[in-house]
């Protein structure tokens, strides 16, 4: 446990354990790691320190381990932490979930699935392989995986989503602000943005391999094409760039 007397900047490194982070009504920072088929001490090494409320959890595994009598191993680390903190927390082979944690928040996995409920602030999230799912998001939200499926809705002031391969849904709620251009975009893979019907914004939706289709009216500037279209929604604005290799791209009304 760490005790903290204002926001707290949280770094840490899981080694390749899965991460569960839980926001609560505290002043403070607990940790619970919890080993299968490993030792604490021994085998998995921890090391901390705080400075403030500043607090650096670095765990590391063993590499290269070998048993003639292999048993299971794994790590998975439980933080429970204020509703309202600076995150920054890394694996590099598992799956993180993180609810309800207002501030600067990055979560990375190497090799793993990443969840997110109701996170407020600026956030990131990537991934090297595993799926993105995001819902209740309020601020700035930037997404990369190499490969796997990103499902995301909020009300965005920015929005940058990005994955090698797989789909993409992105639900983007009334009250959403387009400060900067935004990207939505795979490699292969369908897209669909969902768009409040007072949205405004300049449309550039394209697919190499697949179909184009809008909801909204469009004020089209050069060709509407069954693989592009580039024009107006509503008034214009910042532009709203949305892409995929193969595959197609949907621009939906909310609620059509």
């Amino acid at each position: 446990s760490y005790q903290l007397t204002g926001k707290p900047q949280l770094t840490v490194a899981a080694g390749d354990g899965s991460v569960t982070i839980v926001a609560r009504n505290q002043n403070q920072i607990n940790a619970h790691v919890t080993t299968t088929g490993w030792r604490i001490g021994p085998d998995v090494k921890i090391e901390e320190h705080q400075t403030g409320n500043t607090v650096e959890i670095d765990i590391r595994i063993p590499h290269g381990y070998f048993n003639f009598f292999p048993r299971e191993h794994n790590l998975h680390v439980e933080l429970d932490v204020p509703r309202s903190a600076d995150l920054n927390i890394h694996t590099g082979d598992g799956a993180i979930s993180c609810d309800a944690v207002s501030g600067n928040v990055a979560l990375d996995s190497g090799d793993g699935s990443i969840s997110a409920q109701g996170l407020s602030g600026s956030v990131r999230l990537h991934t090297g392989d595993g799926s993105i799912q995001a819902s209740g998001i309020d601020g700035s939200l930037q997404t990369h995986t190499g490969n796997g499926r990103v499902t995301v809705a909020g009300r965005f002031d920015a929005l940058d989503i990005d994955t090698g391969r797989g789909q993409v849904n992105a639900t983007v709620l009334a009250g959403s602000k387009m400060s900067s251009d935004w990207r939505v975009g795979t490699g292969v893979g369908n897209v669909t943005v969902s768009l409040p019907p007072d949205f405004s914004a300049e449309l550039d939706g394209s697919t190499g391999v697949g179909h184009v289709t809008v909801d909204f009216p469009v004020t089209v500037s050069g060709s509407f094409v069954g693989s592009s279209v580039r024009g107006r929604i509503g008034k214009g604005g910042a532009a709203l760039r949305v892409h995929t290799g193969v595959g197609d791209v949907h621009i939906e009304r909310s609620g059509s």
